[in-house]
């Protein structure tokens, strides 16, 4: 999977073990699951400031989160079914907050890899099409995120 990573902020250094454990995730993600090799990908790292203006207008709460997903093949209601062929198939973006990432691995205990790679694989969950809304989804996606962090060798 081709996978674009764009480092929007400068509150968390961001470095190659990061990439690194980005591009991890990625990879076990896409092994898997049934994506196809020609999808792409991008990921926005922000800080709290920026990710925080993004939950206001998508989701209307004014607080920062940690991660956000945009799929771009996630149908709307009225919206035709598109169907792809070989060409590049864009699964979508996510945003993840570096500074909420830091944060909460800080509240968990656990590595700030760890933490990355978790919001990585949440993200990418999201793009799919899995959510938490109710226990029994929030159970299929916890399984799911683990799977894929045993994969990426992120294990708490």
């Amino acid at each position: 999977m081709e996978t674009m990573i764009i480092n929007q902020q400068d509150k968390i250094n961001y470095n190659r073990e990061m990439q690194q454990v980005i591009l991890r995730v990625v990879k076990s993600f896409t092994k898997l699951s049934s994506i196809p090799p020609n999808t792409e990908l991008s990921i926005l790292l922000v800080d709290n400031n920026y990710i925080k203006e993004l939950n206001f207008i998508y989701r209307q709460l004014n607080e920062p989160t940690d991660v956000l997903s945009f799929a771009m093949n996630e149908l709307s209601e009225g919206e035709p079914n598109i169907a792809f062929n070989d060409e590049l198939n864009v699964l979508g973006d996510i945003v993840i907050s570096l500074e909420k990432a830091d944060e909460q691995r800080k509240e968990y205990g656990h590595s700030f890899e760890r933490e990355l790679g978790f919001l990585v694989a949440h993200g990418m969950l999201h793009l799919l099409g899995y959510d938490h809304e109710n226990e029994e989804e929030e159970k299929v996606m916890r399984q799911l995120e683990k799977k894929i962090l045993q994969a990426a060798k992120l294990e708490r």
